[in-house]
């Protein structure tokens, strides 16, 4: 498993935002866990340029941040769902703000990105 070496900043609120969230799809997955996509394969089919041992790692580590629980259902095969804690769903307006945010900014943000991909 990987050890960092450097431990992090955590000066500031957005030092610890940044500690939380950082990561492609955490975002993502904490949105559609919130509308009730709860299993492993739900919410790949939702994340499809993600591949499954990434979205693994996310979800692990927003387990350990206590934004999101697991449960595992004594079946076989196992059954696996995830839901949002209380603490993860108050990370929901947030989410929802920044979202509205790069909606509003849709075209000058693609342009940007754009801008600085392609030569």
């Amino acid at each position: 498993m990987y050890e960092r070496k450097i431990l992090p900043e955590l000066n500031c609120g957005l030092d610890l935002i940044g500690e939380v969230l950082y990561g492609k799809w955490k975002m993502r997955l904490l949105w559609f866990i919130n509308e009730g996509f709860q299993r492993p394969s739900e919410l790949q089919r939702k994340i499809p340029g993600a591949s499954r041992r990434v979205l693994n790692v996310q979800l692990k580590e927003l387990e350990s941040h206590e934004l999101v629980g697991k449960v595992i259902y004594p079946v076989v095969p196992p059954k696996v769902e995830y839901h949002l804690t209380d603490f993860g769903k108050s990370l929901i307006p947030v989410i929802g703000a920044i979202g509205q945010w790069g909606d509003q900014h849709d075209g000058r943000l693609r342009m940007l990105i754009l801008k600085n991909i392609l030569p």
